[in-house]
C-alpha cells in the first residue's frame, strides 16, 4: 500500500513522536506499506516529483497522512497552494488521516488566522478544508488523531488496522473510539486522591490530585495516556504534571497550569458532574478522607 505523508503548518512534533514508536516498533508498523514520501524518513526524495505522480494518477494513493494545519499564508507545492494539493490528493486517497491537533482542529495556526483550519474541522465546527460531506474512496471521513503530539501507538493502531482490513469506528469528531472513548483520568494513579479531594499544592510531587489547584484536565480530556503509557513507562500525571488537554479542540488555553475558580468551585467540572453533585461529594470526601492520603508516600527526611 502506498503511503504519502505531507506536512502543513506544523512543528513536526507528531513525526518526532512516531519515530519513537515501540511495541510495535516503527519499522514493524510500516513494514506493510510503501513509504513513497515522508519528510523525515525519505528526506532524500523529491517531494514535488512524488506529489505530481499522485496528482496525475500515475501512482495509486492508498493512505494519505497530513501533519499540520492547512490554509492561510502557506507554502506552495507543484505550483499550487498547499491546501489545494491536499484537497486534490484527499479525493484520490483510499484513506485520509489527520495527524495531530493542528491537522484535526486547526488549533494554534487557526488561532492566528481565520483562513486556517484542520482537514475536516475548524475547532468543533465540522467542515474544515475538505468540507462536512467529505469521504475518502473507501467511504470514510477523515480519520482524526488529535493530540499535541499524538501518542505513537495511536497511529500504529490506525496503520495496522488499515493494513489488516479491520474497521475503525469513529466518534462524532472523527477520532477512533478505541483510542478516545476513555478519559486521561481513567487509569490515573492519583484517582484515589481525586475521589477523596486530597489536592496537590505543587508540581512534581508523587502525592495529591492535580485537578483543583494545578489545572489538570484529565477528568474532561479524551485520551488513553494513562492506559497506554508513553515510552511504556509514564505519563504527565504520573510525573506530577497536570494533563493539559492536548487532544481537545480548545488546546492550548490561557493559564493552563492553574484551575480557574468561581466562588471556590472549579470553573470546569469533570464531564457529567453537576455543580451540586460536586459540592456535595467534595464536602463529604474531604471530611472523611483517610489520614494516610495526607502523608508523603516516601518520607524524604529519613
Amino acid at each position: 500500500m502506498n503511503l504519502l505523508w505531507l506536512q502543513g503548518l506544523s512543528c513536526s512534533g507528531n513525526t518526532q513522536s512516531f519515530l519513537c514508536a515501540e511495541d510495535p516498533e516503527l519499522w514493524e508498523v510500516l513494514d506493510g506499506y510503501n513509504i513513497v514520501f515522508h519528510p523525515a524518513l525519505t528526506y532524500d526524495r523529491d517531494e514535488e516529483g512524488v506529489v505530481r505522480d499522485f496528482l496525475s494518477g500515475g501512482k495509486e494513493l492508498d493512505l494519505f497522512l497530513v501533519e499540520g494545519a492547512v490554509g492561510g499564508n502557506e507554502r506552495s507545492l507543484c505550483g499550487k497552494p498547499f491546501s489545494r494539493v491536499v484537497r486534490e490528493l484527499s479525493e484520490r486517497a483510499r484513506y485520509v488521516v489527520a495527524v495531530g491537533n493542528c491537522a484535526v482542529f486547526g488549533n494554534v495556526p487557526a488561532l492566528m488566522s481565520e483562513n486556517v483550519s484542520g482537514l475536516q474541522f475548524r475547532f468543533t465546527e465540522r467542515g474544515g478544508l475538505l468540507g462536512k460531506r467529505f469521504r475518502s474512496r473507501e467511504g470514510m471521513p477523515v480519520i482524526n488523531l488529535s493530540g499535541c503530539p499524538i501518542h505513537p501507538s495511536w497511529l500504529s493502531y490506525v496503520l495496522l488496522s488499515i493494513q489488516r482490513g479491520k474497521d475503525i469506528p469513529l466518534d462524532e469528531l472523527g477520532r477512533p473510539r478505541e483510542l478516545y472513548s476513555h478519559l486521561t483520568h481513567h487509569g490515573c494513579i492519583r484517582n484515589e486522591y481525586f475521589e477523596w479531594k486530597v489536592e496537590a499544592e505543587e508540581f512534581g510531587r508523587k502525592e495529591g490530585c492535580l485537578f483543583y489547584h494545578l489545572g489538570c484536565r484529565g477528568p474532561m480530556t479524551h485520551a488513553s495516556c494513562n492506559r497506554i503509557l508513553w515510552n511504556g513507562v509514564s505519563s504527565k500525571t504520573r510525573a506530577g504534571m497536570p494533563c493539559v488537554g492536548c487532544t481537545e479542540y480548545d488546546f492550548p488555553r490561557e493559564n493552563m497550569l492553574e484551575t480557574q475558580h468561581l466562588m471556590g468551585l472549579p470553573q470546569d467540572l469533570p464531564l457529567g458532574v453537576s455543580k451540586r453533585g460536586y459540592v456535595l461529594i467534595s464536602g463529604v470526601a474531604k471530611t472523611f478522607a483517610p489520614e494516610r492520603l495526607r502523608k508523603r508516600l516516601i518520607d524524604e527526611d529519613k
